[in-house]
């Protein structure tokens, strides 16, 4: 279980570090990737992207 922990966290870091790289190649950008203002906040809520990215993951896991 903390090996699992520890992969995720990992994961969870490496996808933070290359979030602008990933925004020049469209995700975050993608139809039902919703952004808005509320309050003089920007919320940003990708379910699109979320998707497309699980699915690849899922995809690499059942390779792997």
């Amino acid at each position: 279980m903390l090996r699992w922990l520890i992969i995720v966290f990992l994961i969870l870091v490496i996808f933070s570090g290359l979030q602008p790289w990933l925004r020049k190649l469209g995700f975050g950008r993608l139809p039902g990737d919703f952004r808005f203002r509320l309050f003089g906040r920007e919320f940003f809520i990708p379910i699109t992207s979320t998707l497309l990215l699980s699915m690849v993951a899922a995809g690499i896991a059942r390779w792997v």
